[in-house]
């Protein structure tokens, strides 16, 4: 019943928007425009691109204990357009500085000529970003969001690229849902459908027209993580967290102050998917939220578990981690699961002072813990109620520890939204950087709280280590990333692996498929300021010389980026900067070898280049190539291969 009601709304929106009050919104250099509608009582908003429909008319409005807005309303009011030009800087995201160019206007909704809700919009060259703005009712000083009206109504033809949401207390010690499972590709809207919608960012083809990447951000402790519902006439709409989620705790509803505001809801698109790649749409709309306690860096590190497993977490090989670490020149080493019971705080301190004297600062793993799952790895205890947490924090701090990696979250509901917000408060007080794995999408994050570094929120590289399925399919994922769940937040992916086999003697264990240059290319694909590779000590004698140079100087904070090519689940060609240095790096997921004429103007004509490419046996080498007045590269990568281009 409910997906046949949002049918025929979407079809009232489209039959009556030609007498609906309208305005129009442009992007600054007027290829993109949006058109906010009262649909006859109907709220709803419209994207075309170049004279193309990219969004039909779409939804907008909200139901809440104190009124339901979704329909009976009027638009009153249009607000000045506002241009916005502002420029910020963050070393943690894909680009350094970004300037900001964009318009904003508020458009106001009223019921019984009262005005009940603004939706404020702000829109870039190939962004598209918009939030509710609810009004205070007479003494009524909070307000529930039962549910969000807000849809994304896809024309004919488009193909979705999605992630199906997990069910709620499934999945490794009824861990779930996590961001964890794989995508469909290429499958046409309204077809195929989730139950359990799916996971944000969202990626669709617009046809031949284009693509759109659609997410959210901003979210906090105050409002929930939201998710996409499909339906069966090709539109999909705002869905909030499952009941289940939390061990059935929690509301799935979102509580707010009056006057309040939601998250931003964003669209990203373009005729290509280069605006999709390099945009900063997450980072744009939002504002930190405290000063950051102190200077967080990026920084490269080992992690034993990845290879070694649990029973690698004892003192005597964390600390030849830390001597691995010390000598690829890295700063940090990651102490996985059950550091508390195999090695003891005591000895932890010893590590850390050891460390210390190699210029090696540690990462301690602790389970989020709580009731919403049963996983059995320690640290337990720690994270969830902020006396304990706080403690533990400051014992931290005097000890030297650089970062935390939270693990085994439960769900997208706003008290959990609050626990990652009290987690990175308390953190940043003692000068601690956070990761989150087993956990939800960061959604602005990294300019939200100034020590927030990566999360997980993706089929990371432990899945390699489990599933020979997950080796044999980790090209056609590696191409995935950058389009859609690294094209929004940094990524701790935990790869870059150089073992042929993910076991302790690389004899044994699941086999890896990719090269050794696709290896050295997801280092610089994967994003993220804080990168724990998958490196092992043996590495550093049975794996190219050529590789482990490589990994030693990749940087993880980069300046710029640039798309030059590419498709999701195919191949991807991307284009990195740190300071003046730039590297184009590519992968290959198709069965017959990648031929690409490449242009590549970042770099000189006649400039000395160093290429790392496989040839059809997946055997690297790295050569110096001269590049040519033209500025091109002829180049040929094979399946599971890839290529790294540098000065």
């Amino acid at each position: 019943m409910k997906q046949y009601i949002l049918g025929m709304m979407a079809f009232s929106l489209i039959a009556l928007s030609a007498q609906a009050e309208e305005k129009q919104l442009t992007s600054p250099d007027g290829r993109l425009v949006v058109t906010v509608s009262d649909n006859q009582g109907c709220p709803s908003y419209q994207i075309n691109y170049d004279g193309k429909v990219f969004l039909q008319p779409s939804a907008l409005g909200l139901n809440t204990n104190v009124g339901d807005y979704t329909h009976g309303l009027t638009m009153t009011n249009a607000s000045e357009v506002t241009t916005i030009k502002e420029s910020y800087s963050l070393s943690r995201i894909k680009k350094s500085k970004v300037d900001v160019d964009a318009h904003r206007q508020v458009f106001t909704f009223s019921k019984n000529e009262k005005a009940v809700f603004d939706v404020e919009f702000h829109v870039g060259n190939n962004d598209v970003a918009f939030r509710y703005l609810l009004q205070s009712h007479g003494d009524t000083r909070c307000c529930v969001i039962k549910q969000e009206a807000t849809s994304f109504a896809m024309p004919q033809g488009a193909t979705s690229f999605l992630c199906p949401q997990m069910a709620p207390m499934t999945g490794f010690a009824r861990t779930a849902p996590s961001y964890e499972t794989n995508y469909d590709l290429d499958v046409p809207v309204g077809t195929r459908l989730s139950k359990t919608g799916y996971t944000f960012p969202c990626l669709f083809r617009n046809g031949n027209d284009g693509w759109l990447l659609i997410s959210e951000t901003g979210t906090d402790g105050d409002y929930c993580a939201c998710r996409l519902m499909g339906h069966d006439d090709g539109s999909y709409q705002i869905g909030f967290p499952q009941e289940g989620e939390m061990n059935g705790l929690g509301s799935t509803c979102a509580g707010i102050t009056l006057p309040g505001k939601t998250p931003w809801r964003t669209i990203t698109l373009g005729s290509t998917l280069a605006p999709i790649v390099e945009t900063t749409i997450p980072f744009d709309v939002v504002e930190e939220k405290y000063p950051a306690s102190k200077t967080y860096e990026g920084s490269k590190g080992s992690w034993s578990w990845i290879i070694r497993m649990d029973n690698s977490c004892n003192y005597d090989e964390q600390k030849e981690y830390i001597d691995f670490s010390a000598a690829m020149g890295w700063q940090t080493v990651l102490v996985d699961a059950h550091w508390d019971s195999q090695i003891g705080y005591e000895k932890i301190e010893d590590l850390a002072r050891y460390g210390k004297t190699k210029g090696v600062d540690l990462f301690l793993w602790y389970n989020s813990n709580g009731y919403w799952n049963d996983a059995p790895q320690g640290p337990h205890g720690k994270m969830a109620k902020s006396g304990i947490r706080r403690k533990e924090m400051a014992w931290m701090q005097k000890i030297g520890i650089r970062g935390i990696k939270v693990d085994f979250f439960g769900g997208d509901k706003q008290e959990m939204m609050q626990l990652y917000e009290d987690i990175l408060t308390d953190a940043n007080d003692f000068g601690i950087e956070c990761i989150f794995h087993g956990c939800t999408l960061p959604r602005g994050w990294e300019r939200m709280y100034p020590n927030f570094v990566a999360a997980e929120a993706v089929l990371a590289s432990e899945n390699l280590h489990f599933s020979q399925y997950m080796c044999d399919n980790e090209a056609r994922n590696a191409t995935l990333h950058p389009f859609l769940r690294n094209a929004v937040g940094s990524m701790d992916f935990g790869g870059s692996a150089l073992n042929k086999f993910y076991g302790a003697d690389n004899k044994h264990g699941t086999k890896r498929r990719t090269s050794d240059v696709f290896a050295l290319a997801t280092a610089v694909l994967f994003q993220s300021a804080v990168q724990h590779f998958a490196l092992a000590p043996n590495n550093m004698t049975d794996a190219p010389a050529w590789a482990v140079e490589f990994m030693k100087n990749v940087p993880t904070t980069w300046d710029d980026v640039k798309f030059i090519a590419g498709y999701p689940g195919k191949y991807i060609v991307v284009a990195r900067r740190c300071g003046d240095r730039w590297m184009v790096a590519a992968i290959n997921a198709q069965r017959e070898p990648l031929k690409l004429k490449l242009a590549v103007p970042m770099f000189a004509a006649g400039s000395a280049l160093k290429v790392y490419a496989d040839n059809a046996a997946l055997e690297g080498a790295v050569k110096t190539v001269k590049l040519s007045k033209k500025q091109l590269l002829d180049v040929t990568i094979p399946c599971n291969g890839g290529l790294v281009v540098c000065e």
